[in-house]
C-alpha cells in the first residue's frame, strides 16, 4: 500500500490532507517542518511527499534540496499560496511532480495525488490528453526542459518559426520554451505540461487569438497570458487586455523589452537568494538604466526575505551585498530599509561586501556607523563576539 508523507506546519492541513489520502486507501506519515520530514524519510519507505511551502526550523524549498543532494528521488508535490508562487519556479528544477495553490479542493488534492502516483490514467483529471502535441521545429533548441517535461517556463504560439528562433536567442539559458505554429499544438501541450507564461500572437491566420487564449486559460489558470502584438504607432495595450490578456509583449523583438518582461515573470524571485540566515543579493547586469529597476526589484523582495529568517528564530541576519552597483544613494537607501526591518523583526545585521561598498556607506549619516565584512564566515565571527 504506497505511504504518503505529509509536511506542513498546519495541523489542521495535515488533517484535510490525511482524511483524502486514507479515503484513497493509503498510508500517512506526517511531519511538522523539514527536519521532521527528513527525519521521517530516513526511517520508512514513502512514495510521495506533499511538501508545504513555508515553515519554521526548516522550509518546503530547503528540505527539497536536501532530498535530492542526498539521492532522494521520492516524488513532491508542493503546496504554496498565491502570492508563494514564485517559489515553486525554483523547485520546479530540483524535480517536483506537481503543485497545488492554497486553498486547495479536496477533488484537486486527490486527483493530483493519484497523477503522481498511478500515471495520468489513475485520476479523474478534469482535462484529458487528447493525444501527445507535436513541438515546431524549433523546441529541440528551447534550452533546458525541467524535471520530466512536465513543467516550462514559457509557451510561445505563433505561426512563424522565425519568430520563435528569434524569441529563443534573447531568453537566458535557463528559461525553458516550448514554440507551437499552431492552436492545435499549443492546446494540445497545455494539456500535458504546466506553463508559467502563455505568449500568443494575437494575428494568427484562420485563429481567433482571444478565443484561443481563452481555452488556454481554462488548460493553464495558473499562468501569465500575454499578448504578442506588432508594434506600431497605435497603443493597442488597452484593446489587447481587453480581449482577456493580462499583458503585452510587442514584436519585432528588442533585447530591453524581452529584459522587462522577464524581471516581470522570472527573475524577481532570484534578486535576493536566502539560505538559512544569509540574504544574498544577485549580481547587477544590464545598463546604467536598469539600476533603478534592480533596486526597486531588492526593495520590493527583502521584507519577505527578512520575514523568513525571523520566522525560522535566527536572531542575526547577513546581507551580502555582492557587487551591486554603487551610482547615487541607492545602496545606503537599501541598506538603512534593510537595518530598520532588521530592527523591527528583533535581529542584528551584519553587511558583507567590498570595500566600495563601506566607502559610499561611510559618506552617509544613516549608515557610516556599519560595519563591512569582507566575507560571511567574518560577518558571523564579528557577530559572535
Amino acid at each position: 500500500m504506497p505511504a504518503i508523507l505529509t509536511v506542513d506546519d498546519s495541523r489542521a492541513v495535515r488533517t484535510i490532507i490525511g482524511k483524502q489520502v486514507k479515503e484513497l486507501g493509503f498510508d500517512l506519515l506526517e511531519a511538522e517542518d523539514g527536519v521532521q520530514g527528513l527525519e521521517q524519510l530516513a526511517q520508512a519507505q514513502v512514495d510521495l511527499v506533499l511538501l508545504d511551502v513555508t515553515m519554521p526550523n526548516m522550509d518546503g524549498p530547503t528540505m527539497l534540496q536536501k532530498m535530492r543532494e542526498g539521492g532522494n528521488q521520492t516524488p513532491v508535490i508542493m503546496l504554496t499560496s498565491e502570492s508563494k508562487r514564485s517559489i515553486v519556479a525554483g523547485a520546479m528544477k530540483q524535480g517536483i511532480s506537481d503543485y497545488i495553490l492554497k486553498p486547495f479542493k479536496p477533488e484537486e488534492l486527490r486527483q493530483k495525488v493519484l497523477s503522481v502516483l498511478q500515471g495520468e490514467s489513475g485520476a479523474d483529471a478534469v482535462v484529458q490528453s487528447e493525444g501527445s502535441a507535436k513541438p515546431s521545429a524549433t523546441e529541440p533548441a528551447s534550452g533546458p526542459t525541467p524535471a520530466g517535461g512536465k513543467f516550462v517556463d514559457i509557451v510561445l504560439v505563433d505561426d512563424m518559426e522565425n519568430v520563435h528562433k528569434k524569441f529563443r536567442s534573447l531568453l537566458p539559458g535557463h528559461v525553458s520554451l516550448n514554440a507551437f505554429t499552431s492552436a492545435q499544438a499549443a492546446l494540445g501541450a497545455c494539456r500535458e505540461r504546466v506553463y508559467r507564461v502563455v505568449v500568443v500572437d494575437t494575428e494568427i491566420p484562420d485563429v481567433n487569438s482571444a478565443v484561443l487564449a481563452q481555452q488556454i486559460r481554462v488548460l493553464q489558470p495558473h499562468a501569465a497570458m500575454v499578448g504578442l502584438v506588432l508594434r506600431t504607432a497605435n497603443d493597442v495595450t488597452k484593446e489587447i487586455r481587453e480581449q482577456g490578456f493580462d499583458d503585452v509583449l510587442f514584436k519585432p523583438f528588442r533585447s530591453e523589452v524581452v529584459d522587462d518582461f522577464l524581471l516581470r515573470y522570472f527573475d524577481n524571485q532570484d534578486f535576493l537568494q536566502v539560505e538559512d540566515n544569509i540574504l544574498k543579493v544577485a549580481p547587477f547586469s544590464g545598463k546604467a538604466d536598469k539600476v533603478e529597476r534592480f533596486y526597486g526589484r531588492i526593495h520590493g523582495v527583502f521584507p519577505e526575505a527578512l520575514e523568513k529568517v525571523a520566522a525560522a528564530c535566527y536572531d542575526e541576519v547577513v546581507l551580502d551585498l555582492g557587487t551591486p552597483p554603487l551610482e547615487g544613494d541607492r545602496l545606503p537607501k537599501l541598506v538603512l530599509a534593510v537595518s530598520e526591518k532588521s530592527k523591527e523583526l528583533g535581529m542584528s545585521l551584519a553587511l558583507v561586501g567590498p570595500p566600495d561598498v563601506s566607502k559610499i556607506l561611510g559618506g552617509y549619516t544613516e549608515t557610516k556607523d556599519l560595519k563591512v565584512y569582507g566575507n560571511v564566515q567574518e560577518a558571523r565571527a564579528g557577530m559572535a563576539a
